[in-house]
């Protein structure tokens, strides 16, 4: 293994353009066959040079330069082909993209150009900048900006043997995090490559944006869900989510996170049916990938720090966003003081969920019973204030609270008068079970839940009546608080 050079010795010097009119132009574009007799006509009157990106015996008629390999169109920023150049004493003065007759006219100082042509057609994309083959450009001519580490992999090693063999995984195959796809990753966000994001625990060791898309890469993110890693992973270093401890604890709890905002529909987030299921991309590997960063940049690997008695399938990443659009109240992050239509995402320290049924319920109070009732055995029935929950109501059940006009508050409300317990029930060895409250609270009536501890978060397929609960750790000074961050490109 060797570490990156903050220099590449084989970095290419960008070529000079020459003097007079340049041209940048593929056969595999519909417009720059359109223009070919154009340029053999500008070769009779003007200096002209022209650079051809797919066929070196493109155009027909003009001397050409092959430039299959990019170099000179990659350096020089060629956005689209069609594209004329006016150099003069090798600076670039002047350019024009597409076919546009005046355009040309004026760049070249020829007139009645392209007789019989349209006046304008619109160019195709530079091969320069075509999404499958820009990130291996950027290595080859300007180097890699990557500050990790490179791990050889011999020619007959498996490479997803490798990863497993190197502990990188979190025992499903990863993506292999090249230098292309991670800087493709990059090209997610605004941030510098080596910005650090956290200190993520328990290692406590510094974690960049280069580490994060890295890990990101290998959960199978696409680089637009590179923010929303970015925040979550800042929301879970926080002293307040506490990551080591969830770690640490033998409870079965993992992150949680919930999307809200305009993000969530254009990185294609699930928020409907099959909500914490497989299929979406976005939802499986956003929460995958934090938990692939605090596991390969902190340390936290089950059997080691990663305490869990039992765990549950949401560890691998348990990640999915509200519906806003169909929900009957404000969104959730608005609980914690952003504005609707915020970028968000919020962490819950949280177990896998745990189904609610009421088919039959047609009113609010009956429903709201149906749910208080699950609500009060969440964890154990004997515990109180200790754990936070979160209720996910699916649109058929929301809509009973719609119809009579219930808000969230009013549902949090009735919820929270629903789910008080009677002391004489919770104290050890009430109703025959050794689990229990001290004698101190006998004769008391005590709330399920801290005053902030239920979140209610709307979500779920259009068709059932189901709703969720997904239970959460310790909420005291050696648990979780629940942390909501604004996502930022």
């Amino acid at each position: 293994m060797s570490r990156a050079s903050s220099t590449d010795e084989n970095e290419a010097v960008k070529p000079p353009l020459p003097s007079g009119v340049v041209a940048f132009v593929k056969r595999d574009c519909p417009t720059c066959e359109l223009v070919a007799p154009v340029l053999e006509a500008l070769a009779k009157r003007v200096e002209l040079t022209v650079y051809t990106q797919d066929d070196p015996e493109f155009p027909a008629g003009v001397e050409r330069i092959d430039d299959t390999d990019l170099s000179v169109s990659w350096h020089h920023d060629i956005e689209a082909v069609p594209t004329l150049v006016r150099v003069e004493s090798g600076r670039e003065v002047e350019r024009a993209l597409g076919w546009h007759r005046g355009e040309w006219e004026a760049l070249t100082g020829v007139a009645d150009l392209g007789e019989g042509l349209p006046d304008w057609r619109p160019g195709c994309g530079s091969l320069s900048v075509d999404p499958s083959r820009a990130p291996e450009l950027a290595i080859r001519f300007s180097g890699s900006k990557l500050g990790a580490r490179r791990v050889e992999i011999a020619s007959q090693e498996d490479e997803q043997e490798a990863f497993f063999d190197r502990g990188w995984t979190d025992g499903l195959p990863i993506v292999p995090p090249t230098e292309g796809r991670v800087l493709a990753m990059l090209e997610g966000t605004t941030r510098a490559p080596d910005e650090v994001v956290a200190v993520v625990p328990p290692d406590l060791a510094p974690c960049t944006v280069e580490k994060v898309a890295i890990n990101a890469v290998m959960a199978g993110c696409k680089p637009e869900y590179l923010p929303v890693v970015l925040a979550a992973l800042e929301a879970a270093c926080t002293d307040e989510f506490n990551m080591h401890g969830l770690l640490a604890t033998t409870m079965s709890v993992g992150p949680v996170l919930i999307v809200n905002g305009p993000i969530r529909n254009r990185i294609g987030m699930n928020s409907g049916k099959n909500v914490f299921g497989q299929g979406n991309r976005a939802n499986s590997t956003i929460g995958r990938a934090l938990q692939l960063t605090v596991r390969n940049v902190g340390g936290g690997r089950p059997g080691e720090v990663d305490r869990a008695t039992l765990g549950n399938p949401g560890k691998l990443g348990f990640c999915f966003a509200e519906d806003e659009e169909g929900s009957p109240w404000t969104p959730l992050n608005t609980d914690f003081g952003h504005d609707a239509g915020t970028d968000t995402v919020m962490l819950f320290p949280g177990e896998g969920p745990r189904t609610i049924v009421d088919q039959l319920a047609r009113d609010p109070e009956s429903l709201a019973r149906a749910f208080a009732v699950a609500l009060r055995s969440m964890l154990s029935p004997k515990m109180v204030m200790a754990f936070d929950a979160i209720l996910v109501v699916s649109p058929e059940h929301s809509r009973v609270f719609r119809d009579a006009g219930w808000s969230k508050a009013d549902l949090l409300a009735k919820l929270h008068e629903l789910t008080l317990m009677n002391g004489d029930d919770l104290v050890r060895g009430a109703d025959g079970i050794a689990e229990g409250l001290p004698e101190w609270a006998a004769g008391k009536q005590l709330p399920k839940f801290k005053p902030d501890g239920l979140r209610v978060v709307h979500a779920g397929g259009g068709a059932g009546l189901f709703s969720a609960i997904i239970p959460g750790w310790a909420n005291g000074e050696m648990g979780s608080a629940q942390v909501c961050k604004e996502i930022k490109k």
